[in-house]
């Protein structure tokens, strides 16, 4: 498995250690590390040359980080023998050994905080990937074996309950959850209101109550049909609602990321040995979990309850432009997340956080001591591309146990 691995800025020696992955199912890391939250971003305007610009905003300025291309066949990550990951609960396996991995190899960072942090599918992998690590870490304590000293985790808009997120989508196109009028025509509007409750009904019986892989896949398509074609017929970035759709992925960086990742020069800069031309995405990896229903065939949500339940801080943050993983839909899913604190929860109220004192609202913010829900207002599916001040003032605040 491939990764990047930058030390802290600040403190190597005594700063806490964090893995950032990218969704997809199947999406490299390096679109993380490249257009996001790395040391380094992609220079758009000289890609041919350096390649890279410095980011001031990197995580790496609180955390020693590394980003990580999985499953096997993302990215620069490779199988000699053919291999392949089909589900999250097996990449898990894979995750966790090649963390042990990471720390017997920098041993360094041995026994220092780790924290689990993604976007996007990541709302789906690290809950799993968490939960395993938890687990070993259990039977590591009984064997007398080294543990991983699993602090917390970090999701940005990610999709963990499937059973909210049409709802959301639709608050996001003809409601006034993101932008101040809807965007979404009327006629549209009226079909999808139509469509939810049947939509909903369906995915209950069919992929959450009994999850059933043939009538479950029906469910979604027609969910799709009635409650996702608009938005792709506007022509809008699916990720941010405020901008059009331009480039691979709505996003030109991808495809510049792309080019500077296959030239010889970067891959051997890198030491690549894979074979293969990196792409931002492989529709291999993503072909095979969702011909294994892996988005639906899990309560994603019920590993977040049990890894709050055990100590594990959660952050769940989300920008509020993001059509695709929308904010509305994980907070539906967070506030009914059954889990022993939450009433709790429940009972703490929103209220706006800022980037300095006095400042501007950044977004809107919900504590306690073990679970967040934050917003970041402006931005979209990739809050640390969007504003990046305000994801690395959030993250900082998050790892010194500061409230936002």
């Amino acid at each position: 498995m491939f990764f990047y691995f930058f030390e802290s800025r600040r403190d190597p020696a005594k700063d806490d250690v964090m893995m950032w992955i990218n969704g997809g199912p199947g999406c490299s890391s390096a679109m993380g590390l490249l257009m996001e939250l790395g040391p380094c971003s992609i220079d758009m305007q000289n890609i041919s040359s350096n390649g890279s610009v410095w980011n001031p905003y990197s995580w790496n300025s609180e955390a020693n980080i590394f980003f990580l291309d999985q499953p096997v066949g993302v990215g620069f990550s490779y199988a000699d023998y053919g291999e392949t990951v089909e589900t999250t609960e097996d990449a898990a396996k894979n995750i966790h050994a090649f963390i042990s991995i990471f720390f017997e190899a920098f041993p360094q960072f041995s026994g220092r905080a780790f924290h689990l942090s993604g976007e996007s599918y990541g709302g789906r992998y690290l809950p799993v990937f968490a939960s395993e690590i938890y687990d070993q870490n259990q039977l590591a304590l009984r064997e007398g074996r080294a543990t991983i000293n699993l602090q917390s985790m970090l999701i940005g808009n990610g999709i963990t309950d499937i059973s909210t997120l049409y709802a959301g989508r639709y608050e996001v196109e003809c409601g006034k959850a993101s932008l101040d009028v809807p965007f979404q025509s009327i006629s549209t509007c009226v079909r999808m209101k139509t469509a939810l409750p049947r939509c909903q009904k369906a995915m209950r019986e069919s992929c959450v109550d009994q999850f059933d892989s043939m009538n479950c896949r029906a469910a979604v398509n027609f969910c799709d049909s009635e409650l996702s074609t608009g938005m792709w017929a506007t022509g809008r970035n699916v990720y941010d609602i405020s901008k059009p759709c331009e480039g691979n992925l709505c996003y030109k960086e991808n495809d510049a990321i792309s080019q500077y990742l296959n030239l010889p020069s970067t891959r051997e800069l890198l030491g690549v040995t894979s074979p293969n031309n990196f792409s931002a995405c492989s529709s291999a990896v993503g072909q095979s979990f969702n011909a294994h229903m892996d988005k639906w065939a899990s309560h994603t949500q019920d590993y977040v309850a049990n890894l709050l339940d055990r100590g594990v801080r959660i952050l769940i943050y989300a920008g509020t432009y993001d059509w695709q993983c929308n904010w509305v839909a994980n907070k539906l899913w967070v506030d009914k997340l059954e889990w022993s604190e939450k009433e709790g929860y429940t009972q703490e109220d929103w209220r706006n956080w800022t980037l300095v004192e006095g400042g501007k609202a950044a977004g809107e913010v919900k504590e306690t001591p073990l679970l967040t829900f934050a917003t970041i207002r402006g931005a979209g599916h990739m809050v640390p591309h969007d504003k990046p001040a305000e994801s690395l003032a959030m993250v900082s605040r998050w790892l010194a146990r500061r409230t936002l």
